[in-house]
């Protein structure tokens, strides 16, 4: 008996259709970790802080998922800028509200590393991890100097005498220096106050803690600025234990990109330009310049 045609196209479509969903759910389970949620997420905190978005959402959407019971703050971060580190610091307060916060410190969780990090319910690092560096710098140089040997003159108009305050190309005068130095003694102040809050230390404690000092994990247990020593594993037994679920509660992990989706990101070769730009150069520009400052 000879095989209708519609009836071989409906089998090829279906075929094909099979082969499109394979795919589809191949995607979506490697980029999402499978279909529904897991009871644990682990959130990476990594590198240099400069914008706290995609984080932000991310810790916005687990705080919004019911079916998420605890949360693992994987940092290895040297810290970056005030701000963004203040955005994550503050979402992981209300995050906790309602779930379980662990923090597991990596190389280094150091600056607003450290920062985000002590606002977990608990907070567990290697003995050799390198952590606290509590304070805030500002940096600037000066050139007026050398453009006046090579016959260069600066112009700067202005609105508003501090506009300039640090710029290389003048030098710094008494009043650049106490205006400058009383936003960065604010900005401490904010972030003592907050790790002082988060870690139930004194101010009178924290003030000799801090002053921008590093130290290892081990120091760092000393002092009260972690709970416990452990590893990725070991805070995510923990979070398991403190929000009562089963040895063998599913771990939803983040996905790892490829070297094509990290070329690629944002649809070209701009994410990585971005990356790039950000790490080896925004970071290093000047107060005049950016206007900004961060924990260092």
């Amino acid at each position: 008996m000879k095989k209708s045609p519609w009836i071989t196209c409906l089998v090829l479509v279906s075929l094909f259709f099979i082969f499109v969903w394979g795919l589809v759910f191949i995607v979506v389970s490697g980029a999402d970790g499978g279909f529904g949620t897991s009871p644990i997420r682990v959130v990476k905190i990594e590198g240099p802080i400069f914008d706290a978005l995609e984080t932000l959402k991310e810790l916005d959407e687990i705080g919004k998922d019911n079916d998420v019971k605890a949360v693992v703050l994987r940092v290895d971060s040297p810290g970056g800028e005030v701000g963004s580190s203040q955005e994550i610091y503050e979402e992981v307060l209300k995050l906790k509200k309602n779930k379980v916060v662990i923090a597991s410190m990596g190389n280094v969780a150091a600056s607003g590393g450290y920062y985000i990090a002590c606002a977990g319910q608990k907070v567990l690092t290697s003995k050799g991890t390198v952590t606290g560096s509590i304070g805030v710098i500002m940096e600037s140089i000066g050139v007026q100097d050398l453009l006046g040997k090579l016959s260069v003159e600066n112009r700067t108009i202005k609105s508003g005498a501090y506009k300039d305050a640090g710029s290389p190309f003048r030098a710094m005068t008494e009043g650049d220096k106490l205006y400058l130095q009383n936003l960065s003694d604010n900005l401490y102040h904010q972030f003592l106050s907050d790790v002082a809050k988060a870690r139930n230390i004194s101010m009178e404690k924290m003030a000799t803690i801090a002053q921008g000092k590093i130290y290892s994990g081990e120091q760092a247990k000393e002092l009260g600025l972690v709970d416990d020593f452990g590893n990725l594993y070991d805070a995510i037994a923990l979070a398991k234990k403190m929000a009562n679920l089963p040895d063998d509660a599913e771990v939803k992990f983040p996905k790892e990109p490829g070297a094509i989706e990290t070329f690629f990101s944002g649809g070209d070769a701009k994410g990585l330009i971005t990356t790039l730009a950000k790490k080896y150069f925004l970071q290093s520009q000047p107060l005049w310049l950016l206007n900004s400052h961060g924990f260092e």
